[in-house]
């Protein structure tokens, strides 16, 4: 290893650790379920922000022509993570046309039905490089705007962002890691992982600036992905099933990352992802594993499943035992893996004398402890799912038996999943409500935006969560249901508007969009309210 080379590799690492000390771990879970594995047909996939101040704006970008010669900019910090706004890094020539999607953090869904769903996964110290240290140009969420705005399907938004970072170099948004993405449309849903080259690539190099490789989930099953590379073994002439890179697996060559002469398969997951250290994204973090058990024992719960096992021990998908459906995505990404082993809300520490010197839980007992909690009580930190600083989620539902305009819904809460509600957004919804699209300040608490009205939610409730979550879900719960009730109604009402103008579709979804959105957004206020005098500490 060359002097340089060390030297660049500590201040990598030194990097790391001054990010993990001022910031909260940034990550994300997904969850994807193909057509025959869910209630009604739809493919499914999700996404959680796990970052507290993501862009969580939610709001419609319209399509636009451009004539010939025409470039596009291209950004990074457009999760808005950092202060200071989006930083453009490059150009490249623009398509003469584009679609309209919805863009937040990590743009969600476009209107032709293909939504994506982002979790980063770790690579390996080779592969490294940092944001404007090298010369990549392009971060996981400027390849979702452009794969959004350019593809009508799976397959497309796929080969838009090969090929993209493939030429222009994949720049790591998330610390230093890689990234993996859930790629659905009403038939198809795919998972795509995409690594940088290392810190020395150069477009003038002709070298690859990212390694990649797809593989399309089984229409009957479900993949969960927790922040780990899921894709193992590839067959690249099976294109049912299988995208790559030319170089998936000659730069693991080229870097002494696999030896074609060792007898064993090409793993790519093992070839590209560290299997230890780096205490959360290692392969080996029970960070990672915890989701992982939680999940598969909610898909199938009468297998024996270890809550300690390896990775590897995971299939890549697994078979439901039940049909899943999009509110059973929903239960996923709540959950702090309820009565488990690693259920913080189960330590003895919670544990008070009544006034008959039984145990009972104490009213502040939380499945959600802060760390200075945590600290203070000495609890083992386990990571849940749903976390408190979380700056959005979403469940999408992608069905290819409805008109284009009503046939994709984006199910859309800000903050932590476990105390959010979720609204519907429709694939022909064109605008959004004022307040869930802008005026929000990390540094300001304002009534004009619905996301603090989410946020103060969420503390209160852990405040005294024994009790506050009871009043949380006396409220959410016939919200939630009264949306997914009317549901069949409002899309056979926007499908018949379709048959006649698409135009009416959506204006009738925008609409109701915005309608739910301001339902969800007072019931929240007025939780608030009520919770600020009925929890505060003077009582």
């Amino acid at each position: 290893m060359s002097g340089n080379r060390r030297i660049f590799l500590r201040s990598i690492a030194v990097f790391m650790c001054i990010l993990t000390f001022f910031q909260p771990a940034l990550a994300c879970t997904d969850v994807v379920v193909g057509k025959n594995a869910s209630t009604d047909g739809s493919v499914i996939t999700c996404h959680t922000a796990d970052g507290a101040y993501y862009d969580a704006q939610i709001r419609f970008i319209p399509g636009q022509k451009f004539p010939d010669g025409a470039m596009a900019d291209v950004y990074r910090n457009i999760t808005a993570e950092e202060r200071g706004g989006w930083v453009k890094t490059g150009e490249i020539p623009q398509v003469k046309e584009t679609y309209g999607y919805f863009h937040v953090g990590y743009p969600a869904m476009n209107q032709h039905r293909v939504a994506i769903g982002e979790t980063t996964i770790a690579q390996k110290e080779i592969l490294k490089t940092v944001p404007n240290g090298g010369k990549a140009i392009m971060t996981i969420e400027q390849l979702e705007v452009f794969a959004l705005q350019r593809a009508k399907t799976a397959r497309e938004a796929i080969q838009v962002m090969g090929d993209l970072s493939y030429k222009y170099g994949l720049m790591p948004s998330c610390g230093t890691e890689g990234e993996c993405l859930t790629v659905t449309d009403p038939d198809e849903a795919w998972i795509f992982h995409v690594f940088s080259t290392g810190f020395a690539w150069t477009p003038e190099s002709g070298k690859p600036g990212s390694v990649w490789a797809a593989q399309r989930v089984p229409d009957d099953e479900v993949v969960v992905v927790p922040n780990i590379a899921r894709i193992r073994f590839i067959d690249p002439k099976d294109s049912q099933n299988f995208m790559v890179s030319e170089n998936y697996m000659q730069h693991a060559i080229d870097n002494g990352l696999y030896d074609p002469k060792g007898g064993k398969p090409f793993d790519f997951q093992a070839a590209y992802s560290p299997a230890t250290g780096n205490d959360d994204w290692a392969l080996s973090s029970m960070w990672i594993r915890n989701r992982l058990y939680t999940i598969h024992k909610a898909l199938a719960p009468s297998r024996e499943w270890d809550p300690y096992a390896e990775v590897a021990s995971y299939p890549f998908s697994i078979k439901p035992e039940k049909k899943i459906s999009v509110r059973d995505v929903m239960s996923f990404i709540r959950s702090h893996h309820d009565g488990s082993v690693f259920d913080m809300s189960q330590s003895p520490v919670w544990l008070v004398a009544d006034k008959e010197g039984k145990m009972q839980k104490s009213p502040l007992t939380t499945p959600f402890p802060t760390k200075l909690q945590r600290e203070l009580l000495k609890i083992p930190y386990s990571r849940t799912i749903g976390v408190i600083n979380c700056a959005y989620s979403w469940v999408s539902q992608m069905r290819k038996d409805l008109p284009e305009t009503v046939g994709g819904v984006l199910w859309y809460g800000f903050d932590n999943p476990a105390h959010t509600l979720y609204v519907p957004v429709y694939t022909g919804t064109r605008d959004t409500k004022d307040t869930w699209k802008g005026n929000f300040d990390r540094d300001r608490f304002s009534f004009d935006s619905a996301q603090w009205a989410f946020m103060l939610q969420d503390d209160i409730v852990n405040w005294r969560y024994q009790d506050a979550i009871k009043d949380l879900e006396a409220v959410r719960g016939p919200i939630e249901d009264e949306f997914f009730a009317r549901q069949a109604e409002v899309e056979k009402k926007a499908a018949g508007l379709a048959a006649q103008d698409p135009e009416k579709a959506s204006q009738f979804l925008t609409a109701y969009t915005i309608e739910c959105m301001a339902k969800a957004e007072k019931a929240y206020w007025d939780l608030n309210f009520v919770g600020l005098a009925k929890y505060i500490n003077n009582r």
